[in-house]
């Protein structure tokens, strides 16, 4: 059982292809004994993957800034809600209170969060798993450019390979699940 956490997009503007996803991937957690980790949000694809995650069972929480629950974007339903003062506190709320991190399409706020986690990592600073779950390419023009930058020698090869790719939810599922209990 792990509190797993998941970087998604906000925007009210996506197609439902991108929300269906958020509510799958939501969904698949609470069979599974998972906990979700969100960033507190009820709007986009952060609000489906909150009210999936409570249609399938688990255990929901949210951590927001503030300023966004002044915009009355907050997930009011989550099982815990934690406010806190700023996006960086924010973040590292997030980090600590999770065990693994999936990455599902977003935007700058999404890859912010995934380069954070992501760097962390690199320096050692924690040791949970980092999935990208890109089941439609999404992310493929950043995987190319990673590569590159990496072939380059701006990249290490190891912290590359930090982050695993999927395309499916039970792949990310398993992997996190292989990498926590070996």
């Amino acid at each position: 059982m792990a509190a797993i956490c998941v970087f998604c997009a906000s925007s009210t503007r996506l197609d439902q292809g991108h929300l269906d996803l958020a509510t799958a991937v939501g969904k698949a957690l609470g069979p599974r004994g998972h906990t979700l980790v969100s960033g507190g949000g009820c709007v986009g694809m952060m609000g489906a993957v909150a009210d999936g995650a409570r249609a399938g069972g688990a255990h929901t929480l949210g951590v927001i800034p503030q300023s966004l629950v002044d915009l009355e974007v907050a997930d009011t339903a989550s099982d815990e809600l934690l406010v806190t003062t700023d996006m960086g506190a924010r973040k590292n709320i997030m980090i600590e209170r999770s065990d693994a991190f999936i990455t599902i399409p977003g935007g700058l706020g999404t890859l912010d969060e995934l380069f954070e986690v992501w760097t962390t990592a690199t320096l050692g600073l924690h040791r949970k798993p980092i999935v990208v779950l890109d089941p439609e390419g999404f992310y493929s023009g950043l995987w190319t450019w990673l590569s590159t930058i990496t072939d380059a020698g701006f990249v290490r090869p190891a912290a590359l390979a930090q982050v695993t790719l999927v395309t499916s939810i039970d792949a990310a599922l398993d992997h996190i699940e292989a990498t926590l209990n070996p």
